[in-house]
């Protein structure tokens, strides 16, 4: 049983959508009720399962009540992807004191709230996986996202140090990072990333397939001696400077 935070829309559902067809029963965290029901819909729609729980990942007592509700349904946890985030753009100048503290509250302190409730519960089944996913901005600084940059910066280290503390507990943390990825999009969106595929090394933009790939592969014994790892899914965009 897999729990996906940001749920509700976005890269959250995709992932949901996709590791549900790998055969995972899926629980879901999302802020946003209505969305967080079509999730559970378009996987039940497919004949898989999955349970809904609204939660903002930033408050630690709607995240512990989460937890205590996905396990009295499912019985187990058996790994978690922490995709739930609040994207903010604008430079420091530019970026408020309360768009500041809504990007750290909800990339960073609630991956590391849900990352805390689960690892008791991993611990029960005597080891598991966590994946967390950030951003390319994340490695190297972009224009204008100093609050997003930062915040998802903080989750590389809480990754590795999470994969450090409990290794020995056969619980794994790692990392993926998606460059820019073809997503439901306004028109104003699509023209940005058609423009960013030009630069790409690969010649395209990453689709929610590339990131699911790694992601179901970070949760599976596949990866069982890989923890701690920071891995990008952006066709070397990284290596450009070209974020």
């Amino acid at each position: 049983m897999i729990l996906v935070t940001g749920f509700g829309s976005g890269l959250g559902r995709e992932l949901a959508v996709h590791l549900s067809r790998e055969g995972a029963s899926i629980a879901g965290f999302s802020r946003d009720p209505d969305r967080g029901r079509e999730t559970v819909d378009l996987i039940q729609t497919e004949g898989g399962t999955a349970l809904f729980v609204p939660v903002d990942v930033s408050a630690n007592e709607q995240v512990e009540s989460g937890m205590a509700q996905v396990i009295d349904r499912f019985g187990r946890l058996d790994g978690v992807v922490n995709c739930a985030g609040a994207r903010v753009t604008g430079t420091a100048v530019d970026t408020s004191p309360a768009q500041w503290d809504l990007a750290i509250a909800t990339n960073l302190t609630g991956t590391f709230l849900v990352s805390r409730a689960a690892v008791p519960e991993l611990l029960k089944r005597q080891g598991g996986s966590i994946v967390n996913i950030t951003t390319t901005s994340a490695l190297r600084a972009a224009p204008e996202r100093v609050a997003h940059g930062v915040s998802k910066a903080g989750v590389h280290m809480l990754t590795t140090s999470m994969a450090i503390d409990h290794a020995s507990d056969r619980i794994r943390v790692n990392c993926v990072c998606p460059g820019p990825t073809s997503l439901p999009l306004t028109p104003s969106d699509a023209r940005d990333l058609a423009g960013t595929a030009k630069r790409m090394p690969t010649g395209r933009v990453g689709t929610p397939s590339d990131v699911a790939e790694a992601v179901i592969y970070m949760l599976s014994d596949a990866s069982q001696h890989v923890t701690g790892t920071i891995l990008p899914i952006d066709g070397g965009l990284h290596l450009t400077g070209g974020l």
